[in-house]
């Protein structure tokens, strides 16, 4: 008799994001996950165990109690990850009638009339062609229920149902080069995020596909951040970007230095879980203007509040805090002293704050 396919706990844990402790405590506590054991006793699942822990996850991802979800049954766990993506789309503003893929493989002129982001980013004299190559910032984004509706979104959807890496590569290419990065961000790589999670918890994507479009995502960034020009060094604020020790997502920081380059700022991109202290001492080692912090909408309560204000509390006053994101509790109740930057016209307008405030009257444009 073939045994089925099992995974270590250490395997799983890597492959759903969940931590060997939470396995144990949930086994405890739930009666789920049901390991076996292997000959040196060490816990093995099978994949039918894991396919449900995927699902608990994302679920927990966007803001489900593990008590509530941990115990339901796979069935009554797809319902409400249907339930709960539907839900995700509700009001968030991710599309816009924009430039879309023609026929010939040039863009189709946008029909709304100009945002008012469409002043806010300007390039430095003597750099003729950058606004072209790069893109002037986009229209100001229309509510939309589905982040798919973009065609350039679409489009790269299509490569990933095809497990089709290189197409999506070459999609992001066209898009990138067609609308220019501040666009590329609001209108490809934004809505292809929330269109990979809604598809995710629908069962239409696997955690490996979350896994090379990300790859492909920060690719493309990385690539139109190193060919945007190298800020000057009086440019300013100096911003340092990271996130907390525990919040692993760094997409949104890649998107936020594209965004302060064009800004005409000095991001340092630390990468995400950077411990408290090193923020501290990278603050002062690179005398930057602004920390800024980036959250997920389920980061724990304790690292919104408590150790925001502890970074807030240990750098001088001279230097900002800005906390970036979607989280409840940024948006109910910051700590004290601490700016929170919802979208990327809040980021532009920061950026000018920040300048009218430091006397820097030459450099505001943001």
């Amino acid at each position: 008799m073939n045994r089925p396919l099992m995974m270590s706990i250490a395997a799983v844990e890597r492959d759903t994001g969940l931590s060997k402790d939470t396995l144990r405590v949930w086994e405890r506590r739930y009666g789920f996950p049901v390991p076996v054991r292997d000959g040196q006793g060490e816990r093995c699942y099978p994949l039918d165990q894991i396919e449900r822990l995927r699902v608990i996850k994302r679920l927990l991802d966007v803001g489900h109690r593990p008590g509530r979800v941990v115990e339901l049954p796979m069935d009554d766990l797809m319902s409400l990850a249907e339930r709960s993506a539907d839900a995700q789309g509700l009001g968030l503003k991710v599309a816009r009638k924009r430039a879309a893929p023609a026929g010939n493989g040039q863009a189709a002129p946008a029909t709304e009339g100009r945002s008012p982001l469409a002043d806010d980013l300007d390039w430095p004299d003597g750099l003729p062609g950058q606004r072209a190559a790069f893109g002037a910032p986009p229209d100001w984004p229309e509510s939309s229920a589905d982040p798919a509706a973009s065609p350039w979104v679409a489009a790269c959807l299509e490569r990933v149902d095809a497990h089709d890496p290189i197409g999506l590569r070459q999609r992001l290419n066209h898009a990138l080069t067609t609308l220019g990065l501040a666009t590329f961000i609001t209108d490809v790589t934004a809505p292809l995020l929330r269109a990979m999670g809604e598809g995710w918890l629908r069962g239409r994507f696997q955690v490996t596909q979350e896994h090379w479009v990300s790859h492909q995502l920060k690719h493309a960034l990385h690539t139109a951040i190193h060919r945007l020009p190298v800020p000057a060094p009086g440019q300013a604020p100096r911003v340092l970007l990271s996130t907390f020790p525990g919040e692993p997502h760094g997409m949104g920081l890649l998107m936020v230095e594209g965004w302060l380059t064009m800004l005409q700022a000095q991001p340092l991109n630390l990468g995400p879980q950077t411990p408290l202290w090193d923020l501290v001492q990278a603050s002062q080692q690179h005398q930057v203007d602004v920390v800024a912090i980036g959250f997920t909408a389920n980061s724990p309560s304790t690292m919104v509040l408590d150790t925001l204000a502890d970074l807030r509390a240990k750098l001088p006053p001279q230097v900002a805090v800005w906390a970036g994101g979607q989280h409840p509790l940024l948006q109910r109740r910051p700590p004290d002293g601490v700016k929170v930057i919802d979208s990327m016209t809040g980021l532009s307008e920061a950026v000018q704050a920040w300048r009218r405030q430091a006397g820097r009257p030459g450099q505001d444009r943001a």
